[in-house]
């Protein structure tokens, strides 16, 4: 029998959805909850194993600590803004079970295996990148220095074993969902713009994008786009639909579910018959065709990286996409009776206060369902971070999230100070949501939906949270005497 072995997503902040399957780790504006994806695969791999995603079952550091007294491994996805507090939980469970074997998955420990291993001495290893049967074949007893693609110390001394090839035949993974069934409470997911519940699985892993502040592609999952059989997903998708009767949607978190053609609309066509409601990742690159080809398969919603509405940061980023490009998709979406939730990030390369407007004009002509407004964080990593500290623009890489693990500004370029930026993302949401036509569709939608309740309990999340912001970025301006200028709505 492999080593009795627990996969955990470890308590956090309140509200914490960045660990195991959030690109951007951090408490949201209000409670949202990604499955844990990446750790579902390697638990469907190894009998006797347990899967605890804390954050959203509400279990505590001490019952975590308790509960890994009954096991033999430990494996921890860690991110970097919780890399202090995953530490001091290892050291904990470490304290209450000497005999336990820790190792760290997740992108901090890939992009820096060293300082990972000098500053946490209870790891007996970490894994770089994709991690499935490194943990899996430690489990079944393989030694340290035959496992592929984990680092680990040996005399005193960092060793790094050869990389791990990317795994090519995804069909031999087994099916994400069928750990949930066995693990997890799927009605304590939730994220505002999706059908609750939901439930989210893969199928592809890697995004051929250059995107240069994109965390994922750049650590964990990698560029070499790999996708399962339609077979093999449409079968998932069955199987999940019967086990979960109470699910009303089912999300592709894919990094770009739909990036070739081809593969998208075979893939719909073995949906269709399922009769399934669906969401996905888009880029504003899918021409009309194949999301005609979606939404006859069921697709709801699409959740659509715009990032900017200047042309220069869009080019600055690797975007690879136009504003007018956009903004055809768009037209497209809503011709279609598609959803789009379109996602923003103020403070990228090259961003000013008059890019910042430009974005928010932008957003506004596209009137899409719904927006996600977040500060750009440069994560080791990513070309991103690697421009940012060249030039000086990281003020503090210790400080991306308060002390509740909402993001904050910690870049800073010459005439756009930080504080600028942290207003900016509040006075965006109020450009966008406080027009009468985007306030009367949320409230519309909340009502057809039955989901009224959600709706009074997300709105006073992010007023909440939107008062402590601004009470910041007042601090800071008593402090510096700056004053940003004023964005009309």
């Amino acid at each position: 029998m492999p080593l009795k072995t627990l996969f955990l997503n470890p308590p956090s902040f309140e509200n914490f959805d960045g660990g195991a399957s959030s690109r951007w780790p951090a408490t949201r504006e209000i409670e949202s909850y990604w499955y844990p994806v990446w750790l579902a695969y390697p638990a469907g791999l190894l009998e006797g194993s347990r899967l605890l995603d804390a954050p959203p079952h509400h279990v505590s550091a001490d019952e975590t600590i308790q509960i890994c007294k009954d096991y033999e491994f430990l494996v921890l996805f860690t991110s970097t803004v919780g890399w202090e507090g995953d530490q001091r939980l290892a050291e904990a469970i470490k304290a209450a079970n000497p005999a336990i074997r820790i190792a760290f998955v997740g992108p901090p420990v890939t992009t820096s295996p060293d300082k990972a291993l000098n500053e946490c001495q209870v790891l007996d290893f970490i894994c770089r990148r994709e991690f499935d049967y490194s943990v899996v074949e430690f489990a079944q007893g393989k030694p340290l220095n035959e496992i592929l693609g984990i680092s680990y110390r040996e005399n005193g001394k960092v060793v790094h074993n050869p990389d791990r090839p990317q795994i090519e035949d995804l069909d031999a993974m087994p099916w994400a969902t069928k750990i949930y069934k066995r693990d997890m409470d799927v009605t304590r997911y939730n994220v505002p713009f999706l059908l609750h519940p939901y439930i989210s699985l893969y199928s592809t892993r890697g995004c051929p994008a250059q995107c240069t502040f994109c965390l994922w592609p750049q650590t964990l999952s990698g560029h070499a786009w790999r996708k399962r059989s339609t077979d093999d997903v449409a079968a998932e998708l069955k199987w999940a639909k019967e086990n979960f009767p109470e699910v009303k949607e089912f999300f592709f978190d894919d990094d770009t579910f739909n990036i070739q053609k081809q593969r998208t609309i075979e893939l719909c066509e073995k949906l269709k018959p399922l009769k399934l409601t669906w969401s996905c990742t888009s880029r504003v690159t899918t021409d009309r065709d194949t999301l005609k080809a979606m939404k006859d398969a069921g697709c709801r919603l699409l959740i659509v990286g715009f990032e900017s509405g200047d042309p220069q940061i869009l080019k600055n980023i690797k975007k690879g996409a136009t504003v007018e490009r956009a903004r055809a998709f768009a037209k497209d979406c809503n011709d279609l009776g598609l959803v789009v939730h379109g996602d923003f990030i103020l403070g990228l390369p090259g961003e000013t206060k008059e890019s910042i407007q430009n974005t928010i004009n932008f957003a506004k002509s596209l009137d899409v369902e719904t927006i996600q407004v977040s500060i750009a964080h440069a994560y080791p990593g990513t070309e991103f971070f690697d421009y940012a500290e060249k030039n000086g623009f990281i003020t503090n890489e210790d400080a991306m999230s308060d002390a509740g693990g909402h993001q904050m500004a910690h870049i800073e370029y010459p005439g756009l100070p930080k504080e600028y930026v942290l207003e900016m993302v509040h006075k965006f949401y109020d450009a966008y949501y406080f027009r009468p036509k985007a306030a009367f569709r949320v409230i519309w939608k909340a009502v057809i939906n039955r989901d009224v309740p959600r709706l009074y309990v997300e709105a006073k999340a992010f007023l909440k949270l939107r008062g402590q912001r601004m009470q910041m970025v007042k601090d800071a301006k008593k402090l510096q005497g700056k004053t940003p200028d004023a964005v009309s709505a």
